[in-house]
């Protein structure tokens, strides 16, 4: 895929690997440390990971908790995968993203990313 941005990332980009992911920080952070888990494999979202890869992602996920949780000390976390243009996602090859969030990063944080759009029902 020559015209896909994650297929073409810098080496020198990647934080943490495993064998079917890599991460990279988020070139257009929400919060110090939002970082980016993407699929070696070109496939457009979540609902195309395979068993493995689902094995493999949680696996990855959790080291980049570990290493977060080190560098950053957040006081939670939103992890996220937009799935399709009209759910927001720009480039489509599979990347989930962990936003780490800390106390008073907004003013009231109750319903997570409720906050994007006006809700069907209110929390």
């Amino acid at each position: 895929m020559k015209k896909c941005l994650f297929c073409n990332i810098e080496i020198k980009s990647i934080v943490l690997e495993n064998q079917l992911f890599y991460v990279i920080f988020d070139k257009y952070p929400v919060n110090p440390g939002h970082l980016l888990i993407i699929s070696r494999r070109h496939i457009p979202d979540l609902f195309d990971l395979n068993e493995t890869e689902f094995n493999h992602l949680y696996e990855i996920i959790n080291k980049a908790k570990k290493m977060l949780d080190l560098k950053y000390k957040p006081d939670g976390y939103n992890i996220g995968a937009n799935c399709g243009e009209v759910a927001g996602q720009t480039i489509l090859h599979f990347h989930l993203h962990i936003i780490p969030r800390y106390n008073s990063d907004v003013e009231d944080p109750r319903g997570g990313v409720r906050n994007l759009k006006k809700p069907v029902e209110y929390y």
